[in-house]
């Protein structure tokens, strides 16, 4: 059960430099191989351009092998250790088919064995399904497929195959024998049913589910699709961040960094294998159409009269990325209304905002003071034709609102930011320093640049401090990193921060052919490539170590930054660029010294100590048991895990926090927008971190150096 990161966000820059020296590598065949001739571009690209290339010899093709097998086949439940066997042939042989002109043989011959075998393994589940199970006889399953074989022989498979079954179904089944205990406690009278009818039901259930992953496989495990995963088991050998991206995918991403798209301005959610409309965003596109509600089920999905796409098996990130397009064109939807009527809809895509993705500040009344508090989810930018918010320009303005409210204070929260836009972060510091330098950034050649903020005028002097936790990354490490060396902010939060220490630039591998792009079928994708490291302006790298909190807080997020992945860069260090820490530095060893006494004392936080310990303990939890008492018994455990956590929530004091009144109008006009913002302040409310930082900021106002006037000090 490791908890793992799956995006850490992108430090991009723009600019054609890195596009022009390629120019040589253009590609004349006719016509190409499309595959082969985008893993020849990658691998051009990375050798040429990566900020540390690998050689890309035997030892990197033996890690894109077992990369690439273990993207297809992650619980060893489907290959055969024969196939392996067959395949290990090419173990040695990646680096050559990316180096020279040798085919993608490795490449097809998995995709071949893997079709013949998921065939295979979709015979089982409907037959094993079939019969009860026994849960009262002692038996286990390992889930633990990182030390384990593949299965010798097809009998050894089904027999994997049939425990996972068991467990999936043992697991429903205790939940459904909750569900009537509760049934029972709430109804007087109320007979609940037999372990065997619900075992039944609980069999029935997993029925459904394999039949919805198996559709996916069938829809979603294109050859297109996997050929992405093999480009990126080649591309994240190199380092984590370094990712191909197929055309549709690259639109999604810049979308998402950008916090605007063309859409239908609906959001969808997944309840029982469908794609479901769960609201309808005020003013968007299908709000203005009129026939899309609320409870919709999507069936299918076409754009414009082409053929529509059946939905069954997918999942809400692929259903979007159909349903987004580009401006003013048609999507169809065939939906199914609650009454059970079925009906094409058709809908002109349009911009549509994505509110959860920007700046949000609330106003808090704490110890007798007015606080504010920023929630900013990523550095967003117009990365895609001008088209989005800016980050930097949306927390001015927040800021500035804060200030008309006279608050005492202002909380930044970085927590589970993943980064954005680099200028961004950079023009964001801005509104807290003065100008001077924020980051350093060093080319693979060496070459280092400062990077600095040129806003002469402070925005905000006032006490400020950042919460962060081990998912803020990246650009969210920029802006940390700069106020703890300014010190001009306290740091609050886990004892550090992601490690994404690196820069990343996007290349559009078209611009490298000189062919008829309708030769390829299509665009070709980007490659989104580390070809920079950044570092702060005392000289540390960001990259691996991450961000050190000045108020460190126990975090239930362990083991999710960028030291668990062995093809991390590593950390290191240049000289540090010549600075001028802030007027009234914060006193770190002061908070921290009553931030330490309090957490001593504090039963909240033993709890949440006392919950990551048994976390920690879980995580080395491998062979899970299939009788039914002793998973009961187990599962008790967990729950009195969750009973903790809930108890810390009982335990903080309410927070007093609400929305700004200038903000009222704009957060009431419109019903998924006020569900964001109160969803976000709802979570506020019992928030030990926010309590425990609204005490760091009660404790600044009473700061030995608040109560004199030092002088500047000089770093270089």
């Amino acid at each position: 059960m490791k908890i793992r990161i799956l995006i850490a966000g992108a430090i991009l820059l723009g600019g054609a430099t890195v596009v022009l020296a390629f120019n040589a590598f253009h590609k004349k065949t006719n016509p190409p191989d499309r595959e082969k001739l985008i893993v020849s571009m990658v691998g051009l690209i990375l050798k040429r351009a990566h900020y540390h290339p690998k050689p890309i010899d035997d030892a990197f093709s033996k890690e894109v092998f077992y990369k690439y097998l273990n993207q297809l086949d992650p619980q060893k439940n489907i290959f055969l250790q024969s196939d392996l066997n067959e395949l290990k042939t090419f173990e040695y042989r990646i680096d050559d088919e990316i180096n020279t002109n040798e085919p993608l043989d490795f490449f097809k011959l998995a995709n071949a064995i893997f079709d013949k075998r998921i065939a295979e393994v979709a015979q089982y589940y409907p037959e094993i399904l079939s019969h009860p199970f026994d849960f009262h006889k002692q038996d286990s399953i390992v889930l633990d497929s990182e030390h384990q074989n593949y299965p010798a022989n097809e009998q050894e498979r089904k027999e994997a195959w049939y425990k996972f079954l068991k467990y999936k179904t043992l697991d429903r089944l205790v939940e459904l024998q909750s569900i009537e205990e509760k049934n029972k406690k709430d109804s007087a009278g109320y007979v609940p049913k037999p372990e065997s009818v619900l075992e039944a039901q609980a069999r029935e259930d997993v029925k459904k589910n394999m039949d919805l992953f198996f559709e996916r496989i069938k829809k979603t495990y294109t050859e297109d699709e996997r050929f992405s995963w093999f480009v990126n088991a080649i591309t994240t050998t190199m380092d984590p961040h370094t990712e191909y991206m197929p055309p549709q995918d690259q639109r999604y991403f810049n979308e998402q960094m950008s916090g605007t798209f063309y859409g239908i301005g609906a959001v969808l959610q997944q309840e029982d294998g469908k794609i479901k409309i769960a609201s309808i965003v005020t003013g968007g596109p299908a709000w203005k159409q009129g026939e899309l509600k609320a409870g919709d089920i999507i069936l299918k999905v076409a754009q414009g009269d082409s053929t529509a796409v059946d939905l069954a098996g997918y999942s809400v990130e692929d259903a979007v990325k159909l349903i987004r397009g580009d401006k003013n064109t048609i999507v169809k939807l065939t939906v199914r209304h609650p009454d059970g009527t079925i009906k094409t809809i058709a809908i002109q895509r349009g911009e549509v905002r994505i509110d959860a993705t920007f700046a949000k500040s609330y106003l808090i009344d704490w110890d007798g003071h007015r606080w504010g508090i920023i929630n900013l989810p990523e550095f967003y930018a117009p990365f895609n034709n001008g088209m989005g918010g800016e980050s930097w320009k949306d927390m001015q303005k927040e800021v500035n609102k804060l200030k008309a409210e006279h608050v005492d204070g202002i909380i930044i929260d970085l927590r589970f930011n993943g980064g954005g836009s680099l200028s961004d972060a950079i023009n964001i510091a801005g509104l807290f320093v003065p100008a001077g330098p924020v980051v350093q950034v060093r080319s693979g050649d060496g070459n280092i640049q400062v990077l600095k903020s040129h806003n002469n005028q402070v925005d905000y002097s006032g006490p400020l401090a950042v919460m962060v936790n081990e998912y803020s990354a990246s650009a969210s490490e920029i802006f940390a990193a700069a106020m703890q060396d300014y010190k001009r902010a306290v740091i609050v939060g886990s004892p550090s921060t992601y490690g994404k220490g690196t820069v990343q630039r996007m290349i559009d591998l078209d611009d490298f052919y000189a062919g008829n792009e309708s030769d390829l079928g299509g665009p070709l994708g980007s490659l989104k490539i580390t070809i920079q490291k950044f570092y702060r302006i005392n000289g540390g790298s960001t990259q691996l170590k991450g961000v050190s909190s000045d108020i460190v807080l126990p975090d239930n997020y362990f083991s999710v930054g960028e030291r668990t992945d062995s093809d991390a860069m590593k950390w290191d260090q240049i000289a540090p660029a010549s600075y001028t820490t802030w007027s009234q530095p914060v006193d770190v060893p002061f908070l921290k010294a009553l931030s330490e006494k309090r957490l001593d004392t504090s039963r909240i936080f033993h709890l949440i100590n006392e919950n990551i310990a048994y976390l920690k303990k879980m995580d080395k939890v491998k062979t899970y048991p299939l009788n039914i008492d002793a998973y009961k018994a187990w599962q008790q455990q967990n729950q009195q895990a969750i009973k903790r956590m809930d108890e810390v929530n009982k335990m903080v004091p309410s927070i007093d926090i609400h929305y700004l009144p200038v903000d009222e109008s704009y957060i009431n006009a419109d019903s998924t927008r006020k569900m964001i913002y109160r969803d976000l302040m709802r979570s506020y409310v019992h928030d030990p971190y926010l309590m425990e930082t609204l005490h760091v900021m009660s404790d600044m106002l009473h700061e030995p150096t608040l109560k004199q006037a030092p002088k500047l000090t000089k770093s270089n």
